[in-house]
């Protein structure tokens, strides 16, 4: 469905959480799940989106992680430690196995072996980057967090580190919140391999945020609970209708490789149903395109899930207006009696007020 000859791009976690941020989008829900490039393919439809990292960010955020990493990962073990693990015995001389495999099957075979022994040696270990899996509707996807670091009574920490900062003990609560989904993905992948275990390992649902410290590059550190962001999470992806499913429903031939024609590429993404929000435009490449479809066919969807949420069964802007007006809708529908008291509202409003647009909007009454 990518295209021939037309590599796959794997998911990671930071696309599993928007994804299950949007459960009910069936063509985000393929293109992931086919490992299509959503970016090269948004540019293909001219709609080309600026969502993703900059350059200068994900340097700065290499250079950060490497100097929290040097040592062997002292600072960050003392970070654990202090953080979540206080009663353990200091993190001296850490095990860090080498988690080099052969393509990422290999890699992940090679973190559970390496999970596992670290439980039955005990002590403190730090795996730096390992490979995890996760099925998500029909598809597996491989997860590389940042760590995972084994303690001593052999349960298992998620480690995020990230470049934002961490002003006086705490940092944007959005970028928090995203990095809280993000590591809730992991600990659902980490708990995966735990089950796999006997007797299974726990996985704690305490992460470790590690940031710079306020306009320093020094690294400071945060316990972040995800266990309502874990639940979220699990709920959402075991709602993802299976990709087979979707595929099935498709015409036969679709394709959405990026060289197509732009005719041949815009029925085969339209021949998917999108479900877009607002929310979209921060987490996928395609959000662009996608409200420009909501916009034309008048979806209240484009407005935000709250108000979608509010207005029932009225799924268009001239469904809403139309009600709101008298001309259409059931008056004992709640979401219709809102809306024509809030018609009334205005009209009084306007007449108060001498506007011009008062009788206008008494005689659409």
């Amino acid at each position: 469905m990518r295209g021939p000859d037309v590599p796959a791009k794997a998911l990671d976690a930071r696309a599993l959480a928007a994804l299950a941020a949007n459960p009910g989008c069936r063509r985000r829900a393929i293109l992931d799940g086919a490992g299509v490039d959503k970016a090269a393919l948004a540019s293909a439809l001219g709609a080309p989106s600026g969502f993703g990292q900059s350059q200068f960010a994900l340097t700065r955020g290499n250079a950060f992680e490497a100097k929290v990493k040097a040592d062997g990962g002292a600072e960050l073990l003392r970070l654990v430690h202090a953080r979540l693990d206080p009663g353990a015995e200091p993190p001296a001389g850490a095990a860090l196995p080498d988690l080099s495999a052969l393509g990422p099957e290999g890699r992940t075979a090679r973190t559970a072996l390496a999970l596992r022994e670290a439980v039955d040696a005990g002590g403190w270990t730090l795996l730096d980057h390992p490979m995890l899996a996760l099925d998500v509707a029909g598809s597996v996807a491989f997860l590389e967090p940042d760590a995972v670091v084994v303690h001593p009574d052999g349960s298992w920490t998620v480690v995020e580190i990230k470049s934002f900062p961490m002003l006086d003990g705490s940092a944007d609560p959005a970028k928090v919140g995203a990095a809280a989904r993000q590591a809730a993905v992991y600990v659902l992948a980490l708990e995966s391999v735990a089950a796999r275990l006997d007797p299974a390992p726990r996985v704690r649902h305490r992460v470790l945020l590690v940031c710079p410290k306020d306009f320093s590059n020094l690294p400071t550190a945060s316990a972040v609970d995800v266990r309502k962001q874990r639940a979220v999470t699990a709920r959402q992806l075991a709602r993802l209708t299976r990709v087979e499913e979707i595929a099935g429903s498709l015409p036969e031939g679709t394709c959405f490789a990026p060289d197509r024609p732009a005719e041949e590429l815009t029925a085969a993404v339209e021949a998917v149903p999108a479900t877009y929000a607002p929310e979209c435009l921060s987490a996928c490449e395609l959000a662009f395109h996608c409200r420009e479809r909501s916009r034309e066919a008048g979806a209240v969807t484009r407005l935000g899930r709250p108000l979608r949420a509010e207005l029932g069964g009225l799924t268009t802007v001239e469904e809403v207006l139309a009600a709101a007006r008298g001309e259409a809708g059931d008056p004992a529908d709640p979401a219709v009696a809102a809306l024509r008291r809030a018609a009334a509202l205005r009209a009084e409003a306007l007449r108060a007020a001498g506007h011009p647009a008062a009788a206008e909007v008494a005689a659409c009454r």
